[in-house]
């Protein structure tokens, strides 16, 4: 299923406050992104038709199998790019982590993983 950059950022999210608290809430992730409940509201429809969360009763948003791997997909691109634009690049860690939040949704996989070869070998010589 094709899916946005924002529905990506917001599985990646997802993803993250879940590692963080255990439970995410619509809540949750309108206080992480700074984003308006309404529209919080209207991108979990968007991702629950898409087959990428469910949301239980009590209002946990889980991401399904599908949701994971997309999820998990786009924050190790984000996590590379970040240590590569800040170990390799040396562009600060506000910046590094910025623009990677940018690249992870355009760069190819063949591309993601030729740099993820680099900075290993890169910070193995280090």
């Amino acid at each position: 299923m094709a899916l946005r950059e924002s529905g990506e950022d917001y599985l990646e999210t997802i993803l993250i406050l879940h590692e963080r608290t255990g439970y995410v809430r619509s809540i949750d992730i309108a206080n992480e992104l700074g984003y308006s409940k309404p529209s919080i509201s209207r991108a979990m429809g968007i991702l629950k038709q898409s087959g990428f969360i469910t949301v239980e009763k009590d209002g946990e948003i889980v991401l399904t199998e599908a949701g994971l791997k997309r999820a998990n997909e786009v924050y190790d691109r984000h996590k590379l790019l970040t240590k590569f634009l800040n170990k390799v690049l040396g562009v600060s860690k506000e910046n590094s982590d910025e623009d990677a939040c940018r690249i992870e949704h355009v760069i190819s996989q063949e591309t993601f993983e030729k740099l993820g070869e680099f900075v290993d070998k890169y910070l193995e010589d280090k």
